[in-house]
């Protein structure tokens, strides 16, 4: 097929990056605007405000961007970026329970959003026909006379003409006000509000710190709603991300963040700011509600545009499942383009609403174990985190269970996968074990022996955005 019209998009952001890639290789144009200044290096930008927050790009998320960009993985682990195995050098303390390690081919990348970001910038920007511009702010759509096709934007200083219009503008996006303005139903909006507020702070890596680990992890509970993580990333440098729900805030300052740790099951977190050298001052980011918006529902939508990853759904941060969805939502694009832009939103859309089916329900599913969290909790809600209680409490000892709950987690297998018949025999079996206690994170060596059913040594800790 070859190319031809110009597609423009809405935002330079992770999205809007993914969006543009995607179609390259259908529109012979494809405008990229947005309304910061894009800097020339790694370097965070103030339209990105959680790029100075600990990032930890998930197994499938970097699987995708390999698709689109053919060697990227190798490239930022020569830009510093590390290449974690998930299962095999992280600490999973899940629910109270520490995971037993294993190799896998679970395989992530340890890196800071702002290298992320410009590394997939500068592909795209080498892309014939992608053209960036910076400092400018679209303020409208631009419609047919009968306001049944987008065929541009208005931006503060003129028209872009386009033969689609795909808003990435995160969420913040103004599509929905956009089609009110224009005679159209809003999208029906799915809320979930977390209250969840985190602190990121990185610290230099010198040796012994995690032992030859690349991270640790624990997840907050009902009745404990705080949460930490650390992860290795470029630079030699650890982050950690202190984060609470529920309008629990973690403090800046060295001695409250201390003491926020200590309060965790989770002693490597301590240790780091104990021993190491901080290499940036703490910063704050606050994510109020999750938001899915239903545009597959709506039965009128104006041909022409498009709205793509945050502006379709805002995920908890604390999961790390917003770039891998916008990345698979941007190879979904790339496919259906290819094959033809007639019907384009209303494929698209039921497309991506059943990219965003799994990792929304892990999410919110996650979520709706505090008692705090508003939401319908049907016996199937109630069932699966009873369900996946029980799985961690097997996982200290049963590497198996682990690599299955990580292969969800990390969007390579559905969330029915854990209720396999070989898996749910394997959770019966482990509860009646008893839970192995937390300890020092360097004890516990890596097994091989993924059927092994025997305890590994004490060790410790694990969960994060």
């Amino acid at each position: 097929m070859s190319s031809s019209g110009t597609a423009v998009v809405i935002g330079a952001s992770m999205g809007g990056l993914l969006a543009a890639r995607a179609l390259h290789e259908t529109y012979a144009k494809v405008v990229i605007l947005d309304r910061d200044a894009l800097p020339d290096s790694a370097v965070a930008r103030r339209g990105v405000p959680q790029g100075r927050q600990l990032h930890v790009l998930l197994s499938r998320g970097r699987e995708a961007l390999e698709e689109l960009f053919p060697g990227l993985t190798d490239e930022l682990r020569r830009a510093g970026a590390p290449q974690v195995d998930l299962h095999g050098e992280v600490n999973w303390h899940n629910d109270g329970y520490l995971m037993r390690r294993a190799p896998s081919s679970l395989l992530a990348l340890g890196l800071s959003r702002p290298l992320l970001e410009h590394a997939v910038r500068t592909r795209v920007a080498a892309l014939p026909g992608v053209e960036f511009r910076p400092r400018t702010e679209v303020v409208g759509l631009v419609t047919s006379s009968d306001r049944r096709r987008v065929i541009g934007v208005r931006t503060s200083a003129a028209t872009v003409e386009a033969d689609l219009v795909v808003d990435a503008g995160g969420r913040a996006c103004r599509t929905p006000v956009w089609l009110g303005e224009l005679g159209y139903e809003r999208p029906a909006e799915e809320r979930v509000r977390v209250g969840v507020t985190y602190v990121t702070r990185t610290y230099r890596r010198h040796p012994g710190l995690l032992g030859n680990l690349a991270g640790a992890i624990t997840n907050a509970v009902p009745g404990s709603p705080r949460a930490g993580i650390v992860a290795a990333m470029e630079g030699d440098r650890f982050a950690i991300a202190l984060s609470g729900m529920l309008g629990e805030e973690p403090p800046t300052d060295d001695a409250g963040m201390a003491d926020f740790a200590g309060a965790l099951p989770l002693p490597e977190l301590a240790e780091i700011m104990r021993t190491a050298e901080p290499a940036s001052d703490a910063v704050t980011m606050r994510f109020p509600t999750s938001v899915r918006r239903r545009y597959e529902r709506l039965r009128r939508f104006p041909d022409g545009h498009l709205v793509v990853a945050d502006g379709l759904c805002g995920f908890n941060p604390i999961y790390g499942q917003g770039i891998t969805v916008a990345a698979l939502e941007a190879l979904l694009l790339r496919r259906l383009t290819t094959a033809g832009t007639h019907d384009l939103a209303r494929r698209f859309f039921r497309g991506a609403s059943r990219i965003i089916d799994a990792p929304w329900s892990i999410a919110v599913g996650t979520d709706l174990r505090f008692a705090e969290v508003e939401g319908r909790r049907g016996p199937k809600v109630r069932f699966v985190n009873a369900y996946v209680h029980r799985l961690h409490l097997g996982a200290t000892a049963d590497p198996v269970l682990g690599a299955a709950f990580l292969r969800v987690l990390n969007l390579v297998d559905p969330p029915t996968r854990l209720l396999a018949p070989g898996i749910a025999l394997r959770v019966l079996r482990g509860m009646f074990r008893r839970p192995v206690p937390t300890a020092p994170a360097a004890a516990a060596p890596v097994t091989s022996r993924a059927g092994s059913g025997d305890p590994a040594p004490a060790t410790a800790l694990p969960d994060a955005d």
